[in-house]
């Protein structure tokens, strides 16, 4: 498949795009692993439909694009460490990632992006929504863009996956190893996206705690306006599953949500995470 016979169809107007007339289940012509890139920089989401994967066929598609990052605290997939698996059962009534926020940005070097691949979807509900931090960025005021200027926010992976975190016991089996949640990492509140050049708002609800410099009590209002502010519908799309469909989202430029709609069913999702580099 050339990229002349691929197609990349925006969802919506802030964020997302829909490729379609490709097959990645086979490697891709050089080409069209650059366009996919350059579209990935430019929607910050792109959605595949109807792909067969094997696991093994997951894998080579994401190493197109970049080194494997193994996930340390989720389980992974059995003869597969390099897929995490997101699985929730009937049974279950808390999910994974059921609130905004950005994969790994409590990591030094934050993670390029995530390839999610649903393997079995409830029969209704279960959507994940994206958010563009790109359209956040925008849409804000120039003077709040000034102030935001050379300020750095605090990111930490403790209260969330570490030894302090309240999760119960229904996510006991699906999240673990605890006591490697030391990660705390520093970024810049508006970054320049590696791909695309474009400005980025990067913080979020669900990993950044504070701003450097500020107590926890300062940095809340600002925080908060923020993070209600990214939240906006008009950033946002809702991508609604099926068996092999995938996202493959860029955590620069995004936020995401898991939406927890569908008790008492089943949700099996594989996930890939790809290494990043330095941002600023």
């Amino acid at each position: 498949m050339d990229a002349q016979q691929m197609m990349v169809m925006p969802v919506s107007g802030a964020v997302g795009a829909e490729v379609r007339g490709i097959d990645i289940s086979r490697p891709l012509p050089a080409v069209t692993v650059a366009t996919l890139r350059a579209a990935l920089g430019e929607h910050g989401v792109l959605f595949f439909r109807d792909q067969a994967l094997t696991e093994a066929q997951h894998i080579a598609f994401a190493e197109q694009f970049a080194k494997i990052n193994i996930n340390r605290f989720f389980r992974a997939v059995e003869g597969w460490p390099q897929i995490a698996e997101v699985r929730k059962e009937p049974e279950q009534t808390k999910n994974i990632g059921g609130g905004w926020h950005t994969d790994h940005s409590y990591d030094q070097i934050p993670a390029l992006g995530s390839l999610l691949y649903a393997r079995e979807v409830p029969p209704s509900g279960g959507d994940t929504i994206f958010a563009s931090m790109f359209a956040a960025y925008d849409a804000l005021s120039d003077g709040l863009k000034r102030t935001l200027e050379g300020l750095r926010a605090v990111h930490s992976s403790r209260h969330v996956f570490g030894t302090q975190a309240k999760r119960g016991d229904d996510l006991k089996d699906r999240l673990g190893n605890a006591e490697a949640a030391t990660q705390d990492a520093v970024h810049p509140m508006v970054i320049t996206h590696p791909i695309s050049g474009k400005k980025a708002l990067y913080v979020n609800r669900g990993f950044t705690t504070h701003i450097e410099g500020w107590t926890v009590e300062e940095s809340k209002p600002l925080l908060e306006y923020l993070y209600q502010h990214g939240a906006r519908p008009e950033f946002s799309c809702r991508f609604n599953w099926a068996p092999g469909s995938m996202a493959f989202w860029d955590n620069r430029a995004t936020w995401h949500l898991a939406v927890n709609d569908y008790q008492g069913h089943r949700r099996l999702m594989h996930r890939i995470t790809l290494e990043g580099v330095a941002i600023s």
